[in-house]
């Protein structure tokens, strides 16, 4: 069939089954898309897998390469470059799970070798989270922003620091939020429950002036993602946990569909004008799969490319320097 996408995962654990389930539901709905293969270092469920899926499973990656033009890598982060250094370097459509590669050199690496019209995304599926989707039609310059991103532990991602495995997440969505170059960074962390990073706080000051605190834990009693958002005359409060969102405006007009109070400022009449966005309920994983598909079909540049992904590891890194120079004051 012309143009027929013909996808394959690299690394079926937890994350790549979830993969595998969205993709199958996606094939049901276009017939320009077909899962080809699986493949994992592990045969035994490989094979489990394959026959409860009804997916082809593939011993060597080499010979599923050969039969695809569309591949998930969701491997563990120190095995990114290599295989994402096989699959661009063959023109392969590739969708890396975020941190895109363990190194910021690597990640360079993977730059230089892409080639024109090779469609190449990080999986930072929080930029598709319901709740920060639901608040895009507002006007957003944030002049603050603070975020906590709270896990219980979970051995699964304990291969890297809290700040590559959590934080980094937040990194992303605030670069992409503020737009502005990182003037200033400082950060603490401690290795509790593991030899990494498990809790650290940074604050980035950047350029235009804005400046973001963020928090992250895999040592948590208890689950919580949240961010809130400060600008003139607003302030926006997104739970990623919970898929909510709410809206606080100074307003000097009367809208009449809004929750609202009248304060009087300076001797000016002003509205708080408090807005809960309606949020579509929606798969945030399987949506940038969509969204994955839709840009090797139109040619399109991802919504988080490459670029995107090297950046927010570049500042987690630098993140992750500050705090283990900070360690290493304290010994």
């Amino acid at each position: 069939m012309k143009n027929l996408i013909k996808a394959g995962i690299i690394g079926c654990g937890h994350l790549g089954k979830l993969h595998l389930k969205n993709i199958k539901e996606i094939e049901q709905r276009n017939q320009l898309i077909k899962l080809e293969g699986l493949y994992d270092t592990d045969t035994e469920m490989l094979k489990n897998l394959s026959q409860e899926s009804g997916v082809k499973y593939y011993e060597r990656l080499d010979d599923m390469l050969n039969d695809v033009n569309a591949v998930f890598i969701v491997t563990p982060t120190t095995t990114h470059f290599q295989i994402a250094e096989k699959t661009i370097s063959a023109g392969i459509h590739t969708f890396i799970e975020k941190p895109v590669t363990e190194t910021v050199e690597e990640a360079a690496g993977l730059e230089k070798i892409k080639k024109s019209g090779t469609i190449v995304q990080v999986g930072h599926i929080e930029r598709f989270n319901p709740a920060i989707l639901s608040v895009e039609k507002y006007t957003l310059a944030p002049l603050f922003i603070e975020t906590h991103r709270l896990a219980q532990f979970n051995p699964r991602g304990t291969d890297v620091s809290v700040i590559k495995d959590l934080m980094i997440h937040d990194i992303d969505i605030i670069l992409n939020l503020v737009k502005s170059d990182v003037k200033t960074i400082e950060a603490n962390g401690v290795g509790v429950l593991t030899d990494t990073i498990d809790i650290a706080n940074s604050r980035i000051n950047f350029e235009n002036g804005c400046v973001a605190n963020i928090t992250a834990s895999r040592i948590s009693l208890k689950k919580m993602r949240k961010m809130r958002i400060f600008q003139k005359n607003a302030y926006v409060s997104i739970d990623f946990l919970n898929n909510t969102s709410e809206v606080f405006r100074l307003s000097e007009d009367t809208e009449s569909n809004i929750f609202s109070v009248p304060v009087n400022l300076n001797g000016r009449d002003y509205k708080i004008a408090y807005d809960k966005p309606v949020v579509d309920i929606t798969n945030a994983m399987k949506y940038e799969e969509e969204l994955f598909f839709n840009s090797i079909m139109h040619n399109q540049e991802p919504e988080v490319t490459l670029k995107d992904g090297k950046v927010a590891l570049e500042i987690a890194a630098k993140i992750i320097e500050k705090i283990e120079s900070n360690m290493g004051l304290i010994k």
